[in-house]
């Protein structure tokens, strides 16, 4: 099993930052391809990101092109989501994922999930 803890969220003022971080335990954090996700109020969890395990992919989605940043420290069994620009479209909570495959499903598709942290951004 594997466990996933995400922080750092909070509120910010629009074209602010944040950097959430996503600690895992309870498995090899090597061995794990890490995706970002967000599910803001009545609407579906949508994909943000994701790294391959040993960083050297990434993949965004549109909505996070040019202002997000993924990267993983396997010393610290950490995953992190750089946010910068922030609108509030942003407003969401994000959400980690675990999986050991790449091949497919990296948009939807993750064998373990965190509870979440909540990210507000006020216009």
């Amino acid at each position: 099993q594997v466990q996933l803890v995400e922080s750092g969220g909070g509120l910010v003022q629009a074209g602010g930052s944040l950097r959430l971080s996503c600690a895992a335990s309870g498995g090899t954090f090597s061995n794990y391809h890490m995706g970002w996700f967000r599910q803001a109020p009545g609407k579906e969890r949508e994909f943000v990101g994701a790294i391959t395990r040993g960083g050297a992919y990434r993949n965004y989605a549109d909505s996070a092109k040019g202002r997000f940043t993924i990267s993983r420290d396997n010393a610290k069994n950490t995953v992190y989501l750089q946010m910068n620009s922030l609108k509030p479209e942003d407003t969401a909570v994000y959400y980690c994922g675990a999986r050991l495959e790449w091949r497919t499903g990296w948009e939807t598709t993750y064998e373990y999930w965190g509870q979440g942290t909540q990210v507000t951004v006020s216009s």
